[in-house]
């Protein structure tokens, strides 16, 4: 099922189960998604979509694709290469991206396939990781290269933990729909052109042997989201450079899942702009 967050026509946060022939609505989800719940025949108008989940943790993977490790000039890890991103720079489809006024100008896009975890784990073998899958979503780990790797000496985080750089969304795609993650056309389309264009098929380590390491000697919670590496295409590759600007528009698109659009805008031309509950009120646009 497409499991879908949002902000209904009277104000109210609720998880729905979204149906294409629904349109704007959503049927209402009563209960837990991380533990008993079931889907009412209740209908909502979908008025702002927020991030699927709010994640309690969000781990990352560095260089966890072939060719994007190829294009970066950096031998294949020997175990999955991992890093933290601040659970503040969540924000969902069509909330803006935020070029950060500590430094906008080497901001960089990067499609993502996420895994959220949907039951506390520890030390799980890769033969049964995935039992504590809940299901997937699109992810963009916004990246600022410059503090990434200049300012912050090659110690990641701060590049990538800035407000609004992990976009999540539109929907979390329960497990049970996607049977091979491994499998999946992953796009970045950046103002209509495509930049990456891959397949989670050529991922160095698999979802099952990510979430077993990952699991090492630390307790991952149910709502923790898992960030599996981004393909080969990022704008700081590129001969000239491409990095995203004022007025862009990037979308991540991931098959069976969606798309994630969001607006790129600089952040001192965001005065305006509130976010509350890790949501940007901005219209409502979903598309599969």
């Amino acid at each position: 099922m497409k499991i879908i967050r949002f902000v209904s026509h009277n104000d109210q946060l609720v998880y729905g189960l979204h149906d294409p022939e629904t349109g704007n609505q959503a049927h209402v989800i009563q209960g837990d998604i991380f533990g008993k719940f079931s889907v009412t025949s209740k209908l909502a108008k979908i008025h702002h979509v927020l991030p699927p989940v709010l994640p309690c943790n969000i781990l990352a993977l560095g260089l966890n694709y072939r060719k994007h490790a190829d294009e970066t000039k950096v031998t294949y890890p020997e175990i999955p290469i991992v890093f933290i991103k601040a659970t503040t720079s969540v924000v969902g489809h069509m909330s803006p991206i935020l070029l950060p006024a500590a430094g906008p100008d080497n901001v960089d896009y990067e499609a993502e396939l996420a895994v959220v975890i949907g039951k506390q784990v520890k030390n799980v073998s890769p033969s049964e990781a995935m039992d504590c899958v809940i299901g997937y979503t699109c992810a963009n780990d916004v990246s600022a290269r410059d503090w990434q790797i200049e300012k912050q000496k090659k110690q990641w985080a701060r590049g990538k933990s800035f407000d609004t750089f992990c976009p999540l969304g539109p929907y979390l795609v329960t497990r049970d729909e996607i049977p091979d993650p491994q499998n999946l056309r992953i796009r970045t389309i950046l103002n209509g052109n495509t930049v990456q264009d891959s397949n989670t098929s050529d991922m160095i380590f698999n979802i099952p042997e990510i979430i077993s390491d990952l699991s090492r000697s630390m307790t991952l919670r149910p709502g923790t989201v898992i960030l599996t590496g981004t393909p080969e295409g990022v704008g700081f590759t590129r001969q000239p450079p491409l990095f995203l600007q004022d007025g862009d528009i990037v979308t991540i698109n991931i098959d069976k899942i969606g798309q994630l659009t969001n607006p790129v805008r600089r952040e001192d031309q965001e005065e305006s702009v509130t976010v509350v509950s890790g949501r940007v009120r901005k219209p409502l646009i979903l598309s599969d």
